[in-house]
C-alpha cells in the first residue's frame, strides 16, 4: 500500500492493518445494498486474500448478511482486514487517501461519485461498466499506457475475480501502476471544466440554431 498516507484515523485502523508497502490495499466505503454489488465478493475475496498479497479496509453499513461477511473477512484475516461498521466522513476519507485501489462492482450506477475521489486520490478505481462508472472510468492498456481504472463488464464472480486480479497483477509491476496512478490523477471532473464544456455545447446549438 503507498507510503505516504500514514495520518491516525478513526478507531485506529491504520494501526491495525498490516503496513508492507508491496501489499495492495483495497478500499470499500458504501451503503451495503444489492445495488452495490458486493454479492461479488463472497465467492472471490475470501480466495483472493488467502492467496495473494492484497489487504482491505471497509466502512459501512446496511443489509445484515454484508455486514456479517466483512466482519467474517476480518475476524478470519486479522491484520489484512479491516472493517468499521457504520459511516465516519474521516475515515471515508483517509480509506479512499490510503487504499491503492477502490471496489465499486455495482450492479446499477447511475453517477457515483466514489470513482471521482479515487482518481482525485490517485486511488485506482475497480468498477463494473455501467451507468455513471462506465462514463467516468476507462480501462486501463498496458500497451498504450492509456485508461484510469480497471473495468469488468459481467455482473458475476469470474468477472470480479478477474478484475481484482489484473489489479493486483499491475500492483506489482511499479512502472505500469505509476503511470496508471498519474493517469488517474490527472482527470478531472470539478464544476469549473464541465461547465465550460456545457458553455461550449450551448454555444454550438445557438449557432446551429442561427444557422437554420
Amino acid at each position: 500500500m503507498r507510503a505516504h498516507h500514514h495520518g491516525r484515523p478513526v478507531g485506529d485502523v491504520g494501526d491495525r492493518l498490516e503496513r508492507r508497502d508491496a501489499t495492495a490495499l483495497f478500499g470499500v466505503v458504501s451503503r451495503f445494498t444489492p445495488q452495490k454489488g458486493f454479492d461479488l465478493l463472497f465467492d472471490t475475496l475470501p480466495a483472493l486474500l488467502a492467496e495473494r498479497d492484497a489487504a482491505l479496509a471497509a466502512l459501512g453499513s446496511g443489509d445484515a448478511r454484508y455486514e456479517v461477511f466483512f466482519e467474517g473477512l476480518q475476524a478470519r484475516f486479522p491484520g489484512r482486514v479491516v472493517y468499521h461498521r457504520g459511516y465516519s466522513d474521516e475515515l471515508a476519507h483517509w480509506i479512499e487517501a490510503a487504499a491503492d485501489a477502490f471496489l465499486m462492482p455495482s450492479r446499477y450506477e447511475p453517477c457515483g461519485l466514489n470513482q471521482m475521489y479515487s482518481l482525485r486520490y490517485g486511488t485506482i478505481p475497480v468498477v463494473r461498466r455501467t451507468g455513471g462508472l462506465a462514463d467516468s472510468v476507462r480501462m486501463f492498456d498496458a500497451a498504450s499506457g492509456r485508461g484510469t481504472g480497471i473495468v469488468f463488464n459481467d455482473f458475476d464472480a469470474p468477472a470480479m475475480d478477474w478484475a481484482m486480479r489484473t489489479t493486483l497483477d499491475l500492483h506489482a509491476q511499479p512502472a505500469l501502476w505509476s503511470r496508471l496512478v498519474r493517469n488517474a490523477m490527472a482527470e478531472d471532473f470539478s464544476w469549473e471544466r464541465q461547465s465550460k464544456e456545457y458553455e461550449a455545447l450551448y454555444r454550438r446549438l445557438v449557432g446551429a440554431a442561427a444557422r437554420g
